[in-house]
């Protein structure tokens, strides 16, 4: 990809803090979407939950990637909570594909975040991106989500959404919270621990989004998550392995479920979630497997 201007919305998030770091190490100009008063020409104001942007900030991107959303493990769901959640990630995407579709040179691409949860509940089956949405807050959320992008698709812009799965990585997100209590020695499987967790490197959900702001031929929905899913007992195993500590004490469902309410049934659901769209167009995975993911981490 040529070096270019490209708007990145969540750029403090996880994932947006290093893709920024990606990009801006490759030399690419990066304009960063801010709730607060601009402090430079790299800065855009934008309100996600009101659905606000400072569409002339956007002028002269050639790709505008949105990864905003309030934290999903962040808080207990309450109904509050879940307003937060879902006017965060709809309304701002609306506002955004409105703003990209106003412009009169529009970018490339807009790449849209998204998660596996869209599928919700597959048990033991195997879920590419032909697959159905599921039932439930996340999967619903994850429709609006994905249709609040039309204005731009519609405007002619290339369009593509990362369906993400769960991101191993040190700094945050759920291996942000498990690291440290494998470490402790406290971790252990979740529940029964036959339920699907579908994971992704950090280094290479950097990379998968790279990779479609690269392809001009590349739109629609892709599961970023790393080619073979592992059960939760399997994660757990490694997890001990690759860190050096017992993991004797599992979290029984009901303990789960009073502690985190609703979000349990999203720790404790299975998801089975493959990759297929993402390998079929030549992505290559620098940390398929598991170990290697929790090493790179």
């Amino acid at each position: 990809m040529e070096r270019t201007r490209i708007a990145v919305a969540g750029a403090s998030g996880l994932i947006g803090s290093a893709l920024v770091r990606s990009l801006t190490a490759d030399g690419h100009e990066v304009v960063r979407l801010v709730r607060h008063a601009p402090r430079s020409e790299a800065e855009v104001r934008w309100d996600p939950e009101r659905g606000r942007v400072d569409a002339a900030g956007l002028a002269g991107c050639s790709a505008v990637v949105n990864l905003a959303g309030a934290g999903v493990g962040d808080h207990r769901w309450t109904d509050a909570y879940k307003r937060r959640i879902h006017d965060s990630r709809v309304h701002g995407t609306a506002a955004l594909a409105e703003a990209v579709a106003a412009l009169d040179e529009r970018p490339r691409v807009f790449v849209n975040g998204s998660a596996m949860g869209y599928y919700g509940e597959t048990g033991e089956r195997v879920v590419d991106e032909s697959a159905p949405a599921g039932r439930g807050f996340l999967p619903e959320l994850c429709v609006e989500w994905e249709a609040a992008a039309e204005p731009a698709r519609a405007a002619g812009v290339r369009t593509a959404f990362t369906r993400t799965g769960l991101v191993v990585a040190r700094g945050g997100g759920a291996w942000g919270r498990l690291f440290p209590l494998f470490r402790a020695g406290l971790g252990g499987r979740m529940g029964d621990g036959r339920q699907y967790w579908s994971y992704i490197a950090l280094h290479d959900e950097v990379a998968a989004i790279r990779h479609l702001l690269d392809r001009d031929d590349l739109s629609g929905p892709f599961n970023l998550t790393a080619p073979e899913p592992l059960t939760n007992r399997e994660i757990t195993v490694a997890m001990g392995r690759v860190l050096h500590r017992p993991t004797l004490f599992p979290v029984p469902a009901p303990v789960l479920r009073t502690v985190l309410g609703e979000m349990a049934g999203d720790v404790l659901g299975s998801a089975r979630v493959v990759p297929k769209r993402l390998l079929e167009s030549g992505f290559t995975f620098a940390f398929p497997g598991i170990e290697d993911a929790l090493r790179a981490a």
